[in-house]
């Protein structure tokens, strides 16, 4: 049985060892994740109030760059000046994750991330994701979540991501000058994914109707994120029964703060952190007790972690996930010793070569989900023999190119796997032929796999 300190760093943490100070019962975690966020101090992310200034320019300069050569050069040092931007900001996705004490709260941040992603591929959507993900997630992890919910429905990344920006009201003053459709992505994925969850208590006419009140939040590269009464939809809206009417944003702010509250998002969001963290079939008293905090407490977050992490649940069964291909690197280098200074200081090559390039051929490509959905959570998804394949390969070779010299390969078992570390394990690590060959072992085992 796993004691609580290892059961934090696997479960609810990003590996071991330990952070010193980090908390390891749920009044101590949750205690930290209301305090300061000194990750984000020490490893700051731009904002997307940074990414829009230049990619504003771009857009103002486009057509006269192709006739301008200085004005072409300039629009190229800004796209680099993006790119460099992009991979700053991964490193320190990175480091924070191996040096937060609190690593409950950078879990956290990916889980609310992959919720509500907004990542398709595209470079530049890539690099504003982060800023997304900075603006509108990390102030509100220990809020209540229609704050949240607003900040997300509202930022320019997720306008662009759903093409909310292409949504013109049937019978606004635009449509009636130049045309124009109802884009209805933003509303759906709303309801479906975001909130209320696939099957709940809504219909097609609640989707039409949310997509026409939503109408007027709109963004465009040149003036940046705007309400514009001449996209939206007149008159009243009758979305899940209840009806919206006003001017500029007030009735979309009122509908989103119904929308936090409802049943059906308590019960959806409430499963979807449970499985997330302990078990792809959570334990149905586990997932009522946070739905009922949820209501009773009209979606504070903090109090929801709350009840997830005192209930009996919480710190017992088995490692029933696996450890996402990201999980997977961020534990060994942080196993390995290696420092967010460290990697702050890695080349683009090394990040390309330690990271990206692994967890593309391990099946999770960074920022590049199957689709607005996020990534899936069930264990059959990420123990694959290619993906395990994946994981060997860069456990056999990456270590002994990270750190000279290697641990001795006994000592990190003890260090990364402490008492979840099986006889099979510790038998095979200490007849490996090569110090590399049993640190191998290690980080390929099962136990360092799952969590």
């Amino acid at each position: 049985m796993s004691s609580p300190a290892s059961l934090v760093a696997f479960r609810y943490g990003c590996g071991l060892p330990l952070t010193q100070g980090a908390p390891t019962t749920p009044d101590a975690m949750l205690a930290a994740l209301q305090g300061p966020d000194e990750m984000a101090r020490r490893f700051p992310v731009m904002s997307y109030d940074w990414v829009h200034e230049r990619t504003s320019e771009i857009a103002q300069n486009k057509k006269a760059a192709k006739t301008d050569p200085d004005l072409l050069a300039r629009q190229k040092t800004v796209d680099e000046e993006l790119k460099r931007e992009g991979f700053r900001a991964l490193r320190a996705t990175i480091a924070r994750s191996i040096d937060a004490p609190d690593a409950l709260r950078e879990r956290l941040l990916a889980f609310w991330a992959d919720h509500f992603t907004v990542s398709s591929g595209a470079q530049a959507r890539s690099i504003a994701s982060y800023a997304f993900v900075e603006d509108a997630v990390r102030p509100h992890l220990s809020g209540q979540f229609g704050d949240m919910l607003s900040a997300v429905v509202h930022h320019p990344v997720m306008l662009l991501y759903l093409d909310q920006t292409r949504s013109v009201g049937p019978n606004s003053a635009k449509a009636k000058r130049r045309g124009g459709g109802l884009n209805e992505n933003l509303a759906r994925e709303l309801l479906e994914l975001h909130t209320m969850g696939v099957g709940a208590g809504y219909s097609q006419t609640d989707v039409r109707q949310l997509a026409e009140l939503l109408t007027g939040l709109t963004y465009d590269a040149r003036r940046g994120y705007a309400f514009q009464p001449n996209l939206a939809e007149p008159g009243p809206e009758e979305v899940l029964g209840k009806s919206y009417e006003g001017k500029g944003e007030a009735p979309i702010r009122a509908f989103l703060a119904e929308l936090a509250r409802h049943p059906d998002t308590a019960r959806h969001i409430s499963r979807k952190l449970a499985v997330h963290f302990l078990s792809d079939a959570p334990d149905d008293s586990m997932v009522a007790a946070m739905a009922e905090t949820w209501q009773r407490t009209g979606g504070s977050l903090i109090e929801v972690y709350g009840t997830m992490l005192r209930h009996e649940a919480a710190f017992a069964g088995s490692a029933a996930k696996a450890r996402q291909p990201w999980d997977f690197v961020v534990a060994a280098l942080k196993g390995l010793g290696l420092t967010g200074e460290t990697v702050m200081n890695w080349p683009r090559e090394r990040l390309v070569e330690v990271v990206l390039a692994p967890l593309r051929a391990m099946g999770q490509s960074w920022k590049n989900p199957p689709g607005p959905d996020g990534w899936p959570e069930d264990i059959e998804s990420w123990i694959t023999p290619q993906g395990l394949a994946e994981r060997i390969g860069w456990a056999m070779r990456w270590p002994a190119e990270l750190v000279d010299p290697l641990p001795h390969p006994k000592a990190l078992a003890e260090t990364v796997l402490a008492d979840r570390a099986s006889a099979a394990t510790l038998w095979a690590v200490v007849r490996a032929e090569t110090v590399a060959e049993g640190v191998g072992i290690v980080f390929a085992s099962p136990e360092f796999n799952r969590r």
